[in-house]
């Protein structure tokens, strides 16, 4: 997550301190209320998630360590307006999406175009051969999609990163708004807060529209998890429980009839769907790792074949590289022929000689990320760290350009959190989740958003000591 170098925007206060007009309704409740009753319903949040087992897994840590990902009860809250001009931009991204990743896997346009060189499909891990020439069924690579945004001004918000893959953290965003309406009932009934509890239920029917030709009746769904020592596994058997699909794990399915079908106490039941939580190099010991344990054997070859949707598609990881992110205004024109609605942060290509360089003499200024990273690991923010980590940053750079990429360090905007003192201003991001089918694109208004609780801290994720709060669209 990036920091702050200059004029921070903060999401509630105007600069001479007056408050703006999404905070006003929610403010003046905030005012009314007893300090001691606001501190105990903090700490009644908290019971709340542990009781519910809202918890994570960290890598790397001792085995089935968990920790509780910490709420506050502050809501991040953006107008209708804002909401409205968000959307348009999230949606002509996730447009832009879908069409590249069918190109890529199809007859290469962009790269004949010259616009993407062919290296990074190439020398690209996330690329999968088996997926070239082959359309999923509706063609739809990306079901359910993740744009991360961090917002720098009063009309700026920039991506900073799509997850195409499978995105987290739904369950967090619904939870946080189920624990605020049970602790402040009579906020909701005052101020009219776009809903997001029915995006289960939109997410089966999403699905369900994706459903392959094999499909005799009401689509099957089922979600596949590894198991549960993975970090999401709260987030999987949630999501299954609200769509009313079933949770499976790779031992309880098996091929049967040319069909991918689940263990029931009725015998093996077929499944027309399977959203799945397990990344690529796992899904098929027979396609894939041979030594996986996590998936299906077989199941390519019963998708290829139109027995089954996968969602997301496998090879859609390409799509939320982070060289190719670079690339996504260009991306965007290509594909939708108008401009883009949302930024991109700035990014230098390591593996590109001259970024390099820029990169190396402006290191202490850079955030540096990893090409295929994720959840804050193995990243480097230049303004925070030693002169050792930057050394060493210096010889990982060096020996893999091509793994890395570097981006400026942004003026990152703030919104409040419940501290002992009172109010204070956290840097923030945000994660809609945008659903994909031949039906349209559906966006959940709001989304989840990961807050840095630590004064001056530049990380969110959650991994990393970051915490979560309600975010709340407003009605016009």
């Amino acid at each position: 997550m990036n920091g702050a170098t200059s004029e921070i925007f903060d999401e509630m206060l105007d600069e001479h301190g007056q408050v703006r007009p999404a905070y006003r309704g929610y403010l003046s409740w905030l005012d009314e209320q007893d300090e001691s009753w606001l501190r105990k319903q903090g700490a009644k949040a908290e019971s709340v998630f542990r009781r519910t087992g809202i918890t994570f897994n960290v890598y790397g840590e001792a085995a089935g360590e968990e920790r509780l990902i910490p709420f506050d009860m502050i809501p991040r809250i953006i107008t209708a307006t804002e909401w409205r001009k968000l959307s348009r931009g999230i949606e002509q991204r996730v447009q832009a999406l879908n069409a590249f990743l069918h190109d890529v896997y199809h007859r290469q346009e962009i790269v004949r175009a010259g616009i993407l060189p062919e290296y990074l499909l190439r020398d690209n891990d996330a690329f999968l051969q088996q997926m070239i020439g082959f359309s999923p069924p509706g063609g739809v690579y990306t079901h359910i999609v993740g744009i991360d945004l961090v917002r720098t001004g009063p009309d700026e918000f920039m991506v900073l990163e799509d997850n195409a893959r499978t995105p987290s953290g739904v369950s967090y965003m619904l939870e946080n708004r189920e624990t605020m309406m049970a602790m402040f009932p009579e906020l909701f009934s005052r101020m009219a807060v776009r809903p997001v509890q029915n995006y289960p239920r939109r997410l089966a029917r999403s699905l369900s529209a994706c459903a392959p030709a094999a499909t005799k009746d009401r689509p099957i769904l089922a979600v596949l998890t590894p198991g549960i020592y993975n970090s999401a596994y709260f987030e999987h058997a949630f999501l299954a429980d609200q769509m009313g699909a079933e949770l499976v794990e790779a031992s309880d399915l098996r091929i049967v009839e040319g069909r991918i079908a689940m263990r029931t106490t009725r015998g093996f039941q077929p499944i027309d769907v399977l959203y799945r939580r397990v990344d690529d190099e796992f899904l098929d010991p027979l396609t894939f790792n041979p030594d996986s344990l996590l998936g299906v054997p077989g199941i390519m070859d019963i998708y290829r074949s139109g027995g089954i949707t996968i969602a997301n598609a496998p090879g859609t990881g390409v799509a939320d590289d982070k060289a190719i992110y670079s690339f996504m205004p260009d991306i965007v024109r290509f594909y939708t022929g108008e401009q883009p609605i949302l930024k991109n942060v700035p990014t230098w290509r390591c593996s590109e000689p001259d970024a390099l360089a820029h990169v190396l003499d402006h290191l202490d200024e850079l955030v540096v990320k990893e090409v295929h990273g994720s959840g804050g690991y193995g990243m480097l923010i230049g303004p925070a760290a030693s002169k050792k980590e930057l050394a060493r940053f210096t010889k990982k750079l060096r020996a893999k350009p091509e793994n890395y990429i570097a981006q400026p360090t942004l003026s990152l905007s703030t919104v409040p959190i419940y501290t002992k003192a009172g109010l204070a201003p956290r840097h923030v991001d945000l994660r809609p989740f945008v659903l994909v089918s031949p039906n349209g694109i559906d966006i959940t208004p709001g989304g989840l958003t990961r807050v840095a609780l630590r004064k001056g801290s530049l990380v969110v994720n959650s991994s990393q000591g970051g915490g979560t709060k309600d975010s709340w669209v407003l009605e016009d």
